[in-house]
């Protein structure tokens, strides 16, 4: 029923690295017998596929490199005699030995050709061509939990280190000043998706050091963000808060120099009022008008509540009646923070800085206590994790919520279910 579908590569090398293969009465091409001691280390960059195997061939141990491939043939194809880096491969692995191939010097490679279960082939030619919303949602139910529940650590690691490289980014960027960094992607996230690019924009208009010239002043911190948002535009009338707001706004752009974000890249459609840019600025004012030394102190929260005091933010009094400037609305209240937008900043980048500055200091504790974080709040809701709850998974907590986006994202999409603890299971199951 799968036949159709040819083994690529990358399945063959899953097969020798785990070992699924028939190793009783290997014999080479040219009729020796090879016992595979070790199968060495996957290489994932140029040169042979797997480093450092050990086989013995016709009673000679041998120690060196492996090159796998579909035909044999393929090494001649590759021009691999006339490459350097292959003169040390001890033996040529392939599902079909269609050739003998040979070292530069005209020796001869021993070359076996693999056989494996049927069913191995099979379980995995399903799961490509699945077009369900992950590989295996049809045979989803056949899984073990346990193996998800192990799985999981692995994958929140991933993730850690994944968000690490975008803080050394934009680490190195800023000269290794932490405290600025920090600022960046926070002020980033606090446009969350939709507004996330304005607001990486403003913080990089408005850097944390300019803020802290007017830490005394909330409105003259409002003003600055505000102003540089480009959301001030050029109206001549307005209510007394938005002329007033403006006319400072003149002055401190001609003493900083500052540009101004074209108006038109802020997002206010489908998004609730209480998310709307307007809103999330002013709380992001307060938030760092309230904590000086904004770094350290996320840095020093000890628990999880105290960080959730720390984004217990609301807007500036005048948005109790406002959503946008010079437009008063009906209800009036203040435009706190919410909570579960207050965790995702937390799980995205305190937790995130956490982790990169003890890895980076040698401060296991710190590490230590962002994933602790991460196991104190909510799982997230959204499209992703309610899907993995109707497959019967359901988060427990943040730290499984991420490490659920992690196998989607990472595995799932893009089908690389042979590295997937799922997929792998799924393969093998006989």
């Amino acid at each position: 029923m799968y036949a159709s579908k040819p083994i690529p590569e990358e399945f063959i090398y899953y097969i020798w690295e785990n070992q699924l293969f028939d190793g009783l009465n290997l014999k080479s091409m040219t009729n020796e017998p090879v016992e595979v001691i070790s199968t060495g280390c996957r290489n994932t960059d140029s040169g042979p596929d797997f480093f450092n195997a050990k086989v013995n061939i016709s009673g000679t141990l041998w120690a060196g490199n492996i090159e796998v491939h579909k035909k044999a043939s393929d090494w001649d194809k590759h021009n691999h005699t006339a490459d350097k880096a292959y003169e040390n491969v001890i033996l040529h692995v392939v599902e079909h030995a269609d050739k003998q191939i040979f070292r530069a010097n005209g020796t001869a490679i021993p070359t076996i050709e693999l056989k494996w279960p049927d069913y191995l082939s099979q379980n995995y030619r399903k799961l490509m061509i699945s077009k369900a919303w992950i590989a295996c949602q049809e045979q989803f139910f056949r899984l073990d939990p346990v193996i998800l529940r192990l799985a999981f650590n692995r994958l929140m690691i991933d993730r850690l280190e994944e968000k690490t490289k975008d803080i050394d980014r934009i680490l190195k960027q800023n000269c290794c000043n932490w405290s600025e960094t920090f600022y960046q992607m926070l002020t980033r996230m606090f446009g969350f998706k939709v507004n996330a690019s304005p607001f990486g924009l403003l913080a990089k208009i408005v850097p944390m050091h300019l803020l802290a010239k007017h830490k005394n002043s909330l409105f003259q911190m409002e003003t600055l963000l505000y102003g540089a948002s480009g959301l001030l535009g050029e109206e001549l009338l307005g209510d007394d808060y938005f002329m007033l707001m403006q006319k400072e706004f003149r002055f401190l752009q001609k003493k900083y120099k500052l540009k101004t974000i074209e108006p038109h890249l802020w997002k206010f459609m489908r998004l609730r009022p209480v998310n709307f840019p307007t809103i999330r600025i002013s709380q992001l004012a307060t938030l760092i008008y309230r904590s000086e030394g904004l770094f350290s102190k996320m840095m020093e929260a000890r628990n999880i509540q105290m960080l959730q005091d720390l984004f217990r933010v609301k807007a500036s009094a005048y948005w109790d009646s406002h959503f946008r400037f010079n437009r008063k609305t009906k209800s009036v209240f203040p435009r706190e923070l919410g909570e579960s937008s207050a965790n995702m900043l937390i799980i995205n980048v305190v937790v995130p800085f956490l982790f990169v500055y003890g890895e980076k200091q040698n401060l296991d504790d710190l590490k230590d206590r962002a994933l602790d974080f991460l196991e104190k709040i909510p799982p997230e809701d959204n499209t992703v994790i309610r899907k993995w709850k109707q497959l019967g998974v359901d988060a427990r907590n943040a730290f499984e919520s991420q490490a659920l986006l992690q196998l989607k994202s990472r595995f799932c999409v893009a089908k690389k279910c042979l590295h997937c603890p799922i997929g792998n299971s799924l393969v093998r199951a006989g």
